[in-house]
């Protein structure tokens, strides 16, 4: 099982804030069923920086404490990157990390609440340099969430989502549940990751994720979510879903 989304290196971001809790993190996502890692710290997001250099560098230092402490667990550095206005100079800088080393697949993060106005403009961006977009979380971003033709939008030009496990599994309530099963159910959704953190109700439930995906929507979606995260860290190609949009009722707001 592969996680493309977790916060696990120490005192870095809201993530770990120590190596301790940083290994009991690693044993943790070894206990999910998770064999490999992307190290996503938050990056240009307005309260933290976590420049390229100093994250493979970190990255491959808390691969030796995984090693010496027998976790078998491999992590490869990345970054959870806010969407903003000087993400493209970054990009000219070598500041940016990808999902894959081929710099193709970028995990890219919204505001919780909004979707900024030029977001349309650095997608085409982004998009004209090979880039393709990750969108992370969208079922807990409250404007998609009222606003559902925003994503269906992003997707249908190329960009993929990640749902967070425990959206699905109904960690943070059921309105985020509910709209995590229609993202999926209308294919705006590519894969899972744990989006783990140190904090209350951010733990791993990759595998739980999995087993209630296999229940309601067959094994076929769990074959194409694994190979999706396969693909993506592998920088290889993803076949893109057919898309439907997602259907508000007015009780959905209640």
């Amino acid at each position: 099982m592969i996680d493309l989304h977790c916060h696990l290196l120490p005192g870095v971001d809201d993530g770990s804030k120590s190596m301790d809790i940083s290994l009991k993190l690693a044993n943790d996502a070894v206990r999910d069923g998770i064999d490999y890692a992307l190290l996503t710290p938050h990056h240009m997001n307005g309260v933290y920086l976590n420049h390229k250099k100093e994250v493979i560098q970190q990255t491959q230092e808390f691969q030796v404490e995984l090693d010496r402490h027998k976790i078998p667990l491999k992590v490869f550095p990345g970054q959870e990157v806010r969407i903003n206005g000087d993400l493209l100079t970054a990009l000219d800088q070598d500041d940016i990390l990808f999902a894959d080393e081929g710099g193709q697949y970028l995990m890219l993060e919204f505001p919780d609440d909004d979707i900024p106005n030029y977001t349309s403009n650095m997608i085409y961006e982004l998009m004209q340099r090979g880039i393709i977009p990750i969108i992370v979380h969208p079922e807990r971003n409250t404007k998609i969430m009222k606003e559902p033709d925003i994503l269906y939008r992003l997707l249908n030009r190329g960009c993929l989502s990640q749902i967070t496990a425990s959206s699905y599994v109904g960690i943070f309530g059921h309105k985020v549940q509910k709209f995590s099963k229609q993202l999926i159910r209308t294919g705006q959704a590519y894969v899972f990751a744990s989006d783990a953190h140190d904090l209350p109700n951010r733990k791993y439930e990759m595998n739980n994720a999995f087993k209630k995906l296999e229940v309601e929507y067959g094994n076929s979606y769990v074959k194409r979510f694994e190979n999706n995260a396969k693909n993506i860290i592998n920088g290889e190609e993803i076949a893109f879903n057919k898309l439907n949009k997602v259907r508000r009722h007015f009780w959905d707001n209640i």
